[in-house]
């Protein structure tokens, strides 16, 4: 019976893993994507994941549970069958992975709930399926753990002379391995030029501009008090240097943008709305740093090291996230602000004033895009740059 429930949470915890990681996967390569589980900012997965709690070492938290719930499935299935000569040493070596396992959830649960302050569906399933495991075979333990070490070179050598379990250790080193090394560290199209970004767009239908017109005309329009200084189209951008989807837009849009606003038709204005608690009082969570960046860009305007700083961090962006000490060293390095500490103030005051025009504006999540007033969300770079020239072409 034990035997039975071990398989089944670790069946479930595999089936949530496996689901996070895919999750985490599409989040950093598809810009457009939102997982089923980001109900909004306090019920967000894509939050945990995103965050320099999502990956451990360098290794996403998702994948290291698959391996987990799949290793412990290889032991209860094989070596805790009735026929197995390592039956009674089984639920041992669960136990011993699932204290493992243990720490790990409680750190994790801590870094979600008390840090981070967002719950994550996929998380809490893993969390629970490793805390009935470690009840579980710590409850089905008969043997001295002392002992297992001796107990694991017998059985190690009972291992090498079973075809099956050869071939299911074999492949279970291999998918680690393929695991590791397939899944990506930062978000795609980070490598691409600006330039090349905004001339390779896929061609966008007549069909399909007809259909985002009719779209786009239904949207909420919001009065949004930024001067567009004689622009037909005034883009605003709230924006959070630690967020992940912050710098795919950049990277995707940085080409488009500068295009239009290069013929003096479209004004880009950015805001700052980082989701940390020092300098934004409706942030429900921390991305610590972000204050500091959001600070830095600003200070950064007098030197006309916008833009360097800005790829700065958005190229290290992580994970892991960028810590405080960080981003004031690329202050002084990259934006060549010498007086970080004496401007920082005044810089939080500006932030502040921005955080609280995003809260009139309903703005509680990053990239929060307006254009002309009307809130496009994070869309293809294709449909962007369509949306543009539609507000162009009605500005005639």
């Amino acid at each position: 019976m034990k035997r039975t429930l071990i398989l089944l949470f670790a069946a479930l915890g595999l089936g949530a893993s496996s689901v996070s990681s895919y999750v985490h996967y599409k989040l950093l390569t598809d810009v457009t994507y939102t997982s089923f589980c980001d109900v909004n900012t306090t019920v967000n997965c894509a939050q945990a994941y995103l965050s320099r709690y999502g990956s451990l070492f360098g290794v996403p938290v998702a994948i290291a549970g698959v391996l987990f719930f799949a290793l412990v499935l290889l032991i209860a299935g094989l070596a805790g069958r009735p026929t197995s000569p390592a039956r009674e040493t089984a639920p041992a070596y669960t136990f011993a992975l699932a204290t493992v396992g243990l720490a790990m959830v409680l750190y994790l649960g801590w870094a979600s709930y008390f840090v981070l302050k967002t719950f994550c569906i996929l998380c809490a399933i893993t969390y629970v399926s490793v805390i009935a495991i470690f009840i579980i075979s710590g409850g089905a333990t008969t043997l001295p753990m002392t002992t297992l070490p001796s107990r694991a070179q017998r059985d190690l050598r009972t291992l090498a002379t079973s075809p099956l379990a050869l071939v299911l250790s074999l492949l279970f080193v291999v998918t680690a391995v393929s695991a590791f090394a397939m899944f990506p560290r930062e978000i795609a199209g980070g490598g691409q030029s600006p330039s090349a970004a905004a001339a390779a767009l896929p061609p966008v239908s007549d069909e399909d501009r007809a259909n985002l017109a009719k779209w786009w005309e239904v949207q909420p329009k919001s009065e949004i008090p930024i001067s567009a200084d004689g622009a037909k189209v005034l883009i605003v951008k709230f924006n959070d240097y630690q967020c992940p989807a912050c710098k795919a837009t950049y990277d995707a849009y940085k080409g488009i943008i500068a295009k239009y606003v290069a013929t003096g038709q479209v004004k880009y204005v950015t805001k700052h709305f980082p989701l940390e608690a020092e300098c934004n009082a409706y942030a429900a969570m921390n991305h610590y740093a972000s204050c500091e960046a959001s600070a830095t860009v600003i200070m950064s305007r007098g030197k006309g090291t916008t833009t360097k700083f800005e790829d700065w961090v958005f190229a290290n962006i992580g994970p892991p996230m960028l810590t405080p000490e960080q981003v004031k060293d690329a202050a002084r390095t990259v934006g060549g602000i010498t007086d970080f500490a004496a401007q920082y103030p005044r810089a939080l005051e500006e932030i502040k004033t921005d955080t609280g025009l995003a809260n009139l504006l309903k703005v509680n999540s990053t990239p929060t895009f307006f254009i002309n007033g009307r809130k496009p969300g994070i869309l293809q770079p294709q449909y962007f740059d369509a949306l543009i020239q539609l507000e162009l072409q009605r500005s005639k």
